[in-house]
């Protein structure tokens, strides 16, 4: 990265600086010039991938120490730091290594320690691949209106229903699942740990989208599971998929930080390197307005999406507001940037293969999943309406 002078800022501890140099370091000689290049068997990329980072370390950032992790408890900061430095690499190594951290983040943060200890160091060593299994056809961004359903059977939990747009569906090891157990709304909801092998549960569609990532539609029938398999307790389901996404949310931010310091980063070289008019693309005072915008939004960025992860990793409860905030900015600002970007390659910024292209269909998913930009509006939103005017 050109850039560096974040890993001084005061949010960030030594071992802070160092993850993220060593990261860097390490992207640069596996991944290579090839992170935004066509790939093949995406399922089969994403399992090496999932192998290589855990034979690295990098995936003990996923899971508690006492699981196998890097920390006592999920460090934020670091997630997101991994986060921007593989998303500034690879937008499927950044896929993969989020898919570990969300995918058995209610675990960690709510799961039993027989679950914990079935599941975490997997997670931690790349052997399983993790899924989070939430939204469906007609629930997305609002939770609460879930229809799946688990229904208490003696000493099981029968699953009843789908799920939708399942990040590593079909490849995942288990799923972190959430279904009505009672009353409609938040309070109905609960959570579980299904393993992919569970009859009942079948991979009903496999999803494509414009960044080529394993995705699925799931259906459940009559899928019985024992009440072992519940995490937490029933009906507090809401509050954990509420507090998992608290946690992971800026790290979405985090990923189009990294997308958005690449596409800065290759239109500085193509500017400086394409010339036109007798003179070089830099030399244009409007090219030049460009790339100003581009580093003051991802400044701006970066220190809404830090400012968040310094706020939960110090001990903060919750960080709805200020994850919303970084989430819905980092975005926004990253596909603008990133569209930036492919103006000043021209015709080569769109033809398939290019990193603007690549980066242009790998940005604009993190605008919808976990919580739509317009959702985080309405959070923000919220919190400022219930402060007290005194």
């Amino acid at each position: 990265m050109a850039d560096t002078t974040f890993r001084e800022w005061p949010f960030f501890a030594d071992r802070h600086r160092a993850l993220v140099a060593d990261a860097h370091d390490w992207c640069a000689a596996e991944i290579g010039a090839d992170g935004f290049a066509e790939h093949g068997d995406i399922d089969a990329d994403c399992r090496a991938l999932a192998q290589r980072m855990g034979e690295a370390g990098w995936l003990t950032h996923c899971v508690p120490a006492a699981f196998g992790g890097a920390s006592e408890t999920l460090d934020v900061r670091s997630l997101c730091l991994m986060r921007e430095t593989l998303g500034y690499h690879s937008g499927l190594a950044d896929f993969v290594f989020a898919m570990q951290g969300l995918g058995s983040g209610t675990l960690s943060l709510f799961g039993s320690d027989d679950q914990k200890a079935e599941w975490l160091p997997k997670v931690a060593t790349g052997e399983v691949l993790a899924a989070f299994a939430l939204t469906e056809p007609e629930a997305g961004s609002d939770v609460a209106s879930l229809a799946m359903t688990a229904r208490r059977d003696g000493n099981d939990y029968i699953l009843d229903g789908e799920k939708t747009y399942i990040s590593n569906g079909g490849i995942a090891g288990f799923y972190t699942v959430f279904a009505r157990t009672g009353e409609a709304g938040a309070r109905g909801i609960s959570a579980f740990l299904v393993p992919a092998d569970t009859p009942g549960l079948a991979i009903a569609e496999r999803i494509e989208v414009i960044a080529p990532h394993p995705l699925a539609r799931l259906t459940f029938e009559d899928c019985r599971v024992p009440v072992s398999a519940l995490i937490g307790e029933e009906n507090a389901g809401f509050k954990y998929a509420m507090a998992t996404l608290d946690v992971f949310r800026s790290t979405v931010a985090a990923a189009s930080l990294g997308f958005a310091r690449r596409a800065l980063d290759e239109a500085r070289y193509r500017a400086q390197s394409r010339e036109l008019f007798g003179a070089t693309l830099a030399d244009m005072p409007v090219l030049q307005s460009q790339l100003a915008e581009m580093a003051i939004d991802i400044d701006a960025a970066a220190l809404l999406i830090y400012r968040a992860a310094w706020t939960k990793d110090t001990g903060a409860g919750r960080v709805s507001r200020e994850a919303a905030m970084a989430k819905y900015f980092a975005t926004e600002t990253a596909q603008a940037t990133i569209d930036k970007a492919v103006q000043i390659f021209g015709g080569l910024g769109v033809t398939k293969g290019s990193v603007p292209e690549a980066l242009y269909r790998e940005i604009r998913a993190l605008r919808i999943y976990e919580g739509a930009s317009e959702v985080q509006k309405l959070i923000i939103a919220r919190h400022i309406l219930s402060e007290d005017r005194s």
